[in-house]
């Protein structure tokens, strides 16, 4: 897992943004709205999340459609689970297939 992924979700604001794109795909435009911050800010939150693949970017015409990656989510939710000695379930599949 990279440090990366991490360092993207150590801002509230990029953890509401992909919680926000949980819900499904969204513009911009649209989940600039939802904050208080200036447009350079939230482009740069979302460079940060793009940038740890955390999501991904459609051009739509002269807008942008974000998408969250949920594989990159979950691979970071089972690090996290892994750090604090919680089993995911990966060992059980594996001892199965043997």
């Amino acid at each position: 897992m990279e440090n990366s992924v991490f360092k993207a979700l150590a801002h509230p604001a990029r953890r509401q943004l992909l919680t926000m794109l949980r819900q499904g795909p969204r513009l911009a435009g649209g989940l600039a709205a939802e904050f208080e911050a200036s447009w350079p800010t939230m482009s740069r939150h979302l460079a940060v999340l793009k940038d740890a693949d955390l999501i991904t970017a459609e051009r739509q015409g002269n807008q942008i459609l974000y998408r969250v990656n949920t594989s990159v989510l979950e691979d970071a939710a089972s690090a996290l689970l892994g750090l604090i000695g919680r089993d995911t379930g990966d060992d059980e599949l594996k001892d199965a297939a043997e």
